[in-house]
Formats: structure tokens, C-alpha cells, sequence
């Protein structure tokens, strides 16, 4: 079946692109300034114990060792102990995976409530001052850097406006019981709906940054696809036929227009767990950007691997799961699957 080829295709390729990901990591990491031993058994250690740890740890093997006795314990699940908290690398990635996937899918859904009518409306005004308006608005929006803007959020949203929290997942004064790992969903259960509404507040400056910048693209793709539906023979048709516009885009033209922004939302999902380390990192959000921060900061190889190698799967994951719709809704893309039989 096509499908079951395309997937181990696509398999394939992601364990061999995260091999590599992780050979670039692992080796980058060694040079970096720092002594994964001493941070293992603090700065007060002896050189008897600094010793005893790198044996511990296996820092006393030659590096390609060190990399493959990695891979051996990675096929296994087993992405070892973070060297500064002492507790399982996956059990930290667990707890702040959540976090992240939160700020992701807030962003994903800003983005679609925005883009969908202003795509709609620029490209129904096609050449109109709305129209350029729009798409430079677009333009500038893709332009801004990631650290500039979420400054720039927290300097006008939090410290002049004061309509949002500048940082954080909860205010103090709500004491969170994680259940599932999910902020939104955890608050809301300690603290009732007012809890809820706190931590959907501090997510909601983050989530905006993010969509800002990734919302341009979304724009632009929606846009083209617009246009290019209503230029079809059947939609000019159905205008001369007296069909009411809103009708015409609704159940003509967005739903043919929709198929390739799904592809782009694909793209980037994976994308966007990336920007968010940074995002996180500036919102003091307790994501995979703040571990990955702490792994770096404290040069703690395992938690730096295995948060590296946790966004890698997403971003193959996310990359399967668009070559999966694109051949779902392109023929042509199922036949190349089936050596060019329809």
C-alpha cells in the first residue's frame, strides 16, 4: 500500500537525519568550555571524586566510544540522567514537553484566526491599498527577529498597557498540582476556572510573538491559493450564475484553498518547537526552551542530547505527517508512491 511505503520511507530517512543530528550535537558538544564531571559532583569536589565521576560517566573514553555506548543506550529509550539534576533525562523532557506543545498550538490557532480572513479579504481586494497594506504588513512581520519582538511585547503589552503578564506560567498566588503536564489544563483543575484564565493569560503574549512570525508565511500561501481558486472556470461560473460572494468563498472557494496552508501548518509545527526555545527562554516559561537552556548553561551533555534529539523527532514527525496529507489529497503524489500507477 502507498501509504505504508511512504511511511517507512519517511521513517527511514528521520532515523538516519537524527543519527546524524545527534553525531553534529555530541561532538560540538565536547568542545564546549566546561567539565560535564565536575558539574556532576559540584564545585567542591575532590580530583579523587572529579575522577571517579568521569569514570562513572564514561568522560575517561575516547570520544567516539562516548558516542556510540550514547547510540546503544538511545535505541534502547534510554536517553541516560541529566548530569546536574541527578533525574532521568526523559522524565525532565516529560515534564517540559507539555509546555511547549501548549505554546505551539495556541500560536498555531492565533495564526489561523487571523490569517484565514485577512488572506480572504487581500486577495478578494486584489491590487486595492487593503490588499498592500496587508502584504507589507506581512513582509515587515516575517522580518522582525524573534528576541526584538518579544521584547518589544513585553515593553508595550506588560509595562506600558498592562494587559498581560510579562513572564512566567502562573501568577504566585495559585498553587498548581501538575496532573497532566499541561499548565492550562492543570490550573484550571487546582485553581478552578480563574486559575485557567491566569495561565492563559501569561501564554498568550508568548503564543502572539510566535504567531507573528510565523503567521506571515500562512498569510502569503493562503493568499495565493485564494487567488488562484477564484480564477478558476467553475467560480467565474457560479459569479455569473449570481451566486453571493459570501456563499462563493465559503463553500467553493476556501475549501479548495485550505489544502496547502495544512502542508505549511505542517511545516511549521516543527518549525515553531524550535523558535520556541528561545521564546520560552525570554517568557520564563518551563518548556523544552528553558531545559535546553539549563542543559547548555550547565554543560550537561545528556539533557543538551536528548533535548535536541526530542525536537528532532518532532520536526520528523510533523515532516511525516505532511508528506502524508499532501499525498492524501494529491493524486499525483499517491502514484509516485505506487511507481506511477494510478
Amino acid at each position: 500500500m502507498w501509504i505504508v511505503r511512504l511511511v517507512t520511507k519517511r521513517l527511514a530517512l528521520g532515523v538516519v537525519t537524527l543519527t546524524a543530528l545527534a553525531a553534529i550535537v555530541f561532538f560540538i558538544s565536547t568542545l564546549v568550555p566546561g567539565d560535564p564531571a565536575r558539574v556532576a559532583v559540584g564545585e567542591n569536589a575532590t580530583p579523587d571524586q572529579i575522577a571517579a565521576a568521569r569514570e562513572r560517566l564514561g568522560l575517561d573514553k575516547p570520544v567516539v566510544m562516548q558516542f556510540v555506548m550514547y547510540l546503544g543506550r538511545m535505541v534502547r529509550g534510554d536517553l541516560g540522567v541529566s548530569i546536574s539534576t541527578h533525574s532521568p533525562v526523559s522524565s525532565g523532557l516529560a515534564a517540559a514537553l507539555p509546555t511547549t506543545f501548549e505554546l505551539v498550538l495556541l500560536a498555531i490557532l492565533l495564526m489561523v484566526v487571523v490569517a484565514l480572513p485577512t488572506a480572504t479579504i487581500a486577495a478578494l481586494r486584489q491590487g486595492h491599498h487593503v490588499d498592500t497594506g496587508l502584504r507589507t504588513s506581512a513582509v515587515f512581520a516575517a522580518g522582525i527577529p524573534t528576541f526584538w519582538l518579544a521584547l518589544l511585547a513585553q515593553f508595550i503589552l506588560a509595562g506600558k498597557l498592562q494587559i498581560l503578564p510579562i513572564s512566567g506560567a502562573v501568577s504566585r498566588q495559585y498553587v498548581v498540582q501538575h496532573h497532566t503536564g499541561f499548565m492550562l489544563v492543570d490550573s484550571t483543575i487546582s485553581g478552578g476556572l480563574a486559575a485557567g484564565w491566569d495561565a492563559f493569560q501569561h501564554l498568550l503574549m508568548p503564543a502572539s510573538v510566535l504567531a507573528v512570525l510565523f503567521g506571515a508565511q500562512l498569510f502569503r500561501a493562503l493568499r495565493t491559493e485564494i487567488i488562484r481558486v477564484l480564477s478558476r472556470e467553475h467560480i467565474a461560473v457560479a459569479r455569473a450564475k449570481g451566486v453571493p460572494r459570501r456563499i462563493l468563498v465559503l463553500n467553493h472557494v476556501l475549501p479548495n484553498a485550505v489544502g496547502p496552508a495544512i502542508t505549511i501548518l505542517g511545516v511549521q509545527f516543527g518549525m515553531m518547537v524550535g523558535s520556541a526555545v528561545l521564546v520560552e527562554s525570554i517568557f520564563a516559561l518551563p518548556g523544552l526552551g528553558s531545559y535546553l537552556t539549563n542543559a547548555v548553561s550547565s554543560a550537561d551533555i545528556n539533557a543538551l542530547l536528548g533535548a535536541v534529539l526530542v525536537t528532532g523527532v518532532v520536526v520528523v514527525l510533523a515532516s511525516l505527517l505532511v508528506d502524508v496529507l499532501q499525498a492524501l489529497r494529491d493524486p499525483r503524489v499517491r502514484a509516485a508512491q505506487n511507481g506511477g500507477r494510478r
